[in-house]
């Protein structure tokens, strides 16, 4: 940051520092306030008065003290480091914090950030014509995903100079391109700004999630927006934290937003603890995590899920599908509310401010996925946890973001209270790109994935509105097929949509394997009511042990498709002798 301006602090109130002697201040721009340099973000101008938001501690800071303004947005550096490790809301390394995870102003984090070495290895040559998203060269070492330097967005022309392979400082110029423009191996960039690319796509490919509710009924296309609404206690973070294990992402972004510091310390000691399926090292090595706890400056919350979509869109110019998990957007907006009003905005509903819902569109409309500038396709998705107090499905945040997500997975408490994980309701979840992702399987080789789950969620649906009747007139007083459809609802469920997250061999489930079981409920169900009809009496089945349908999840490895079909086989020959 380069120091320019400066002017009077007037007023300090939390996290809000109003500032006179500023008269060409400009929107976003970063100031340092005080002896220690706190940094706060310009964010309303008024005559010859600026307010700005800190995202740091104000303690200590008085009317009276100087306001620097440094002429920069705020803005993080993106280079090699990044993944395998923990950053605070600015993108500010933690693992040299204090233990109090205290903000160091001194520079000591930004020294020891850029003091590293790295191996740079060029793959380009001097003398060629290269335009923005060209690949320079390469970073070994820099995670378990390739590091590759690209040239910045605005920059083309002939490449006059490139490093030869060598240790190279995180600021160090790596090349040398037309008349004059300079490549780093690290780039600052806006995190408010959302990174260019050619195009957005619109055909749909599917996330796999390795869990089957998700995959099998409510999918998620790559490059899209879903979000997790449930209360306290139904099972948020455990989900959230399974995609960002299992998903067939190549990059993980984990953005711990205003949640617990115990929760945060979970997530990090299980990804690094967790063999990569997809590398063969550890998981941490292709994630990065942003932890903002709930005991950090509040307005460095609101930054912190602006930072991580930032980070993530840097992975995906490099031509990586990434995924962005925000737990939870509704502590994100918390922080809005509280700012709004110690500024004295308008209040709209429960005290959110009124731009609550371009703020939660700015943000998911970063998801997508794109041909970047390089001309590659790689997706950014965006998995956003909604914690609505009291489980209040109706409050603001929650229904402004139903509006701007493609999927839509409501966590019951019902169903968390039962230990039935993961609580994802079939009664309020929806997905949708269905159709396309319907099309999707359909053209690589699995036509009857529409079918399936067509059929998975009418029996689901039926199953429920018979065991309201039930419950009044008894499973007995039904029919033969009625009960049989009751029968199917309970297979499916304990069988297909549960789901252990503890279980080394059911906690990820493969896109077969999860189609294989969801056919084994379905025509041991046909086959039920085939007896039905033939006259065997509903009790015989009901009485029938069942239980390995239900156990072949749990007793079947994750990609060992074929086993549940010889499961499926030996069931529906037990059936038939029932004859």
């Amino acid at each position: 940051m380069t120091q320019g301006r400066a002017g009077t602090v007037r007023l300090v109130n939390g996290p809000l520092v109003e500032v006179q002697g500023l008269p060409d201040a400009s929107m976003l721009e970063v100031v340092a306030l005080g002896p220690l340099a706190v940094h706060a973000e310009v964010v309303g101008i008024a005559g010859g008065r600026v307010t700005l938001q800190a995202y740091e501690y104000t303690g200590g800071l008085r009317p009276g003290d100087t306001a620097v303004a440094t002429g920069d947005q705020l803005s993080g550096l993106l280079g090699p480091g990044l993944l395998g490790q923990v950053f605070d809301g600015l993108l500010r390394p933690l693992s040299v914090a204090p233990l109090w995870l205290t903000p160091d102003r001194s520079g000591a984090v930004e020294d020891h950030t850029t003091a590293r070495r790295w191996t740079f290895v060029p793959t380009a040559s001097a003398g060629e014509l290269v335009v923005a998203g060209d690949v320079l060269g390469t970073v070994p070492g820099a995670g378990s995903v390739e590091h590759r330097v690209l040239v910045p967005w605005g920059v083309r022309g002939e490449l006059v100079w490139l490093a030869p392979e060598g240790e190279t400082g995180a600021l160090d110029v790596v090349a040398r391109i037309g008349d004059g423009a300079v490549v780093r191996l690290s780039e600052r960039w806006p995190v408010r700004r959302p990174r260019p690319f050619q195009e957005r796509l619109t055909d749909v490919v599917p996330l796999h999630t390795g869990q089957r509710v998700l995959d099998l009924l409510y999918p998620v296309a790559r490059g899209a927006a879903a979000a997790v609404p449930g209360g306290f206690g139904t099972g948020k973070t455990l989900l959230l934290q399974q995609i960002a294990k299992w998903s067939d992402a190549d990059v993980i972004v984990y953005v711990g937003c205003g949640e617990r510091g115990n929760e945060m310390a979970e997530v990090l000691d299980e990804l690094t603890r967790l063999p990569d399926p997809r590398t063969g090292g550890r998981l941490i090595d292709r994630t990065i995590i942003i932890a903002n706890t709930s005991n950090m400056p509040m307005m460095a919350r609101e930054t912190s899920i602006h930072s991580g979509i930032t980070a993530a869109e840097f992975y995906r110019d490099m031509g990586y599908d990434v995924v962005v998990i925000a737990d939870s957007t509704s502590r994100w907006a918390e922080a809005l509310r509280e700012f709004a009003n110690r500024n004295g905005d308008l209040p709209a509903e429960e005290g959110y401010p009124a731009d609550l819902a371009s703020e939660l569109a700015a943000f998911y409309e970063r998801a997508g996925r794109v041909r970047t500038l390089g001309g590659r396709v790689a997706s950014t998705t965006v998995v956003g946890a909604v914690s609505p107090p009291g489980g209040d499905l109706s409050e603001p945040v929650t229904t402004g973001t139903q509006r701007f997500v493609r999927s839509w997975w409501v966590l019951d408490r019902d169903l968390a209270y039962s230990r039935h994980y993961p609580a994802v309701s079939w009664r309020g979840s929806f997905a949708r790109d269905l159709a396309a992702v319907g099309q999707w399987h359909a053209v690589h080789g699995n036509e009857g994935w529409t079918e399936r789950r067509a059929r998975a969620a009418a029996l689901l649906a039926e199953a429920d509105r018979l065991g309201e009747l039930a419950e009044v007139i008894g499973t007995g007083s039904l029919p033969g097929p009625e009960r049989m459809v009751l029968l199917g609802g309970r297979l499916l469920r304990d069988g297909v949509l549960q789901q252990s997250a503890l279980s080394a061999n059911d906690g990820f489930c493969s896109a077969e394997k999860g189609a294989a079981l969801l056919d084994l409920v379905l025509e041991v169900v046909d086959a039920c009511r085939r007896l039905v009809d033939r006259g065997v009496a509903a009790t015989t089945i009901e009485e029938m042990d069942l239980t390995r349908v239900v156990r072949a999840r749990e007793e079947i490895g994750p990609q060992d498709a074929a086993g549940v079909a010889d499961r499926c086989r030996s069931v529906l020959r037990e059936l038939e002798e029932l004859t």
